[in-house]
């Protein structure tokens, strides 16, 4: 028995799809909108009235868009990514975060006004309450920092229990604005925490990036004053990880978002889907790869290794980019500015020559291997200083502007219900209870 799809068509201008049930010989129209057949209309084809009717079966997402979005725009196969249909490359050239942030949140670039109130209300509510910071000081002195960004980010919602009330337009507001701003605060505690150093308050002389970089390194100065060109950089990674779709830890925020629980709790699931190796922990195996490497002349070998399978590519190839990650060309350029403050590291020639001999070889064009954004993000965050069990909180820091967002979205969209997937199930059935000491 098998249901196969015959044809494309339109019946009074609107596009629809024919299938035709081989079990029962049925015909069904079903409407085309967007591209996309909604999976609720595949219910309608049944054997029988008992019949639950066809669900479809898509592992990981591969090919369901669980919701309409104006957020993040990508054309995978171009390697074009927009926010709010803003071009990446202009944004990261000309922007800077916060006023990146606003779009994302807004909706629409600010005017000068706006984006001056918008940095106010940031800049004024990087403090946290003194019980949150002696919450973080209850963590062994290993403990990881992003396991203690994710416990802090979620008990953010016991210090401001009216978060909940999540269609009170004011009050959302309110906690836009507390986890834009409080999201470095506690990232930075997480660091000297693990660091054994006491905790340094915001400074908000300082620009966002400039602040966090001052609540991470200041020691005993008066003032810290960042170099500008780090400053900068950390800046523009911020905008490249303001927000990238529905990936990961952006749908565990909207699926955890959909019980319309509080902001915070909503945020803290996008941050531990982000502690996973496979999303924030990326640019991580890419330095582990780079320093097995070693040296350039050891690279032929390791490619003829990723060849015949007995080694991996890491930082090359994306779910999405099947093209240049847009993202990894600026992210290159920003490599070198950290690196004419903190002096280069021997890997990035390894990293550039492995680059250059994989964009020319047939085996990794033909694949559509190129360099994403983790390829170069890890040298910048070691050459910050930044060991590895930091890398995915900054990602995290940059993404809360993203996170919000998308929730913000999703709270307003009619269409969306609480997630709840479907199955297929394939266990036992009518077993009858075996008592103990028959079994």
């Amino acid at each position: 028995m098998s249901t196969e799809t015959t044809a494309a068509g339109e019946v009074a201008g609107t596009q629809t799809l024919t299938i035709t049930d081989n079990r029962t010989g049925r015909t069904y129209e079903v409407p085309i909108e967007d591209g996309t057949v909604r999976a609720t209309e595949l219910r309608k084809i049944k054997v029988d009235d008992d019949d639950f009717g066809i669900m479809t079966y898509d592992p990981a997402y591969m090919n369901t868009a669980s919701c309409r979005s104006s957020v993040t725009y990508i054309d995978g196969d171009r390697g074009i990514l927009e926010y709010r249909g803003y071009p990446i490359e202009q944004l990261a050239e000309q922007s800077s975060y916060l006023e990146v942030a606003y779009l994302l949140v807004h909706g629409e670039l600010p005017q000068q006004a706006q984006l001056d109130e918008w940095t106010h209300q940031i800049t004024t509510h990087t403090f946290v309450h003194e019980n949150v910071k002696e919450f973080m000081q209850g963590f062994r002195y290993d403990a990881h920092p992003m396991g203690m960004l994710l416990a802090s980010v979620g008990a953010l919602s016991t210090f401001y229990p009216e978060a909940a009330q999540i269609k009170d337009e004011e009050l959302r507001y309110m906690q836009v604005v507390r986890l834009i701003s409080k999201m470095p605060t506690l990232a930075a505690f997480a660091y000297r925490h693990n660091k054994g150093m006491p905790y340094v308050y915001p400074d908000n002389d300082l620009s966002y990036a400039g602040n966090f970089l001052s609540m991470l390194y200041k020691v005993a100065e008066l003032k810290y004053q960042p170099d500008p060109r780090l400053e900068h950089a950390l800046d523009v990674l911020f905008i490249l990880h303001a927000d990238h779709e529905q990936n990961c830890s952006t749908s565990a925020v909207r699926s955890v978002g959909s019980s319309q629980v509080d902001p915070y709790s909503a945020v803290a699931a996008g941050v531990a889907a982000l502690y996973g190796p496979l999303h924030g922990g990326a640019n991580e195996a890419v330095l582990r790869m780079l320093r097995r490497i070693g040296t350039v002349d050891n690279i032929p070998a390791f490619i003829e290794g990723v060849k015949a399978g007995e080694e991996r590519l890491m930082g090359f190839g994306h779910r999405v980019y099947k093209n240049f990650d847009p993202r990894a060309k600026i992210i290159k350029k920003a490599v070198e500015d950290v690196f004419e403050v903190t002096g280069k590291n021997p890997l990035l020639h390894v990293a550039t020559e492995l680059e250059k001999i994989a964009l020319e070889d047939e085996y990794f064009i033909a694949r559509k291997l190129y360099p994403n954004v983790d390829f170069y993000s890890g040298l910048i965050y070691e050459a910050l200083g930044m060991p590895v069990e930091m890398f995915p909180v900054l990602f995290a820091i940059g993404r809360t502007s993203g996170w919000i967002a998308q929730w913000l979205e999703m709270i307003d969209d009619s269409e969306q219900k609480i997630a709840r997937p479907r199955q297929i199930y394939t266990g036992g059935r009518g077993l009858d209870y075996v008592p103990m000491a028959q079994r």
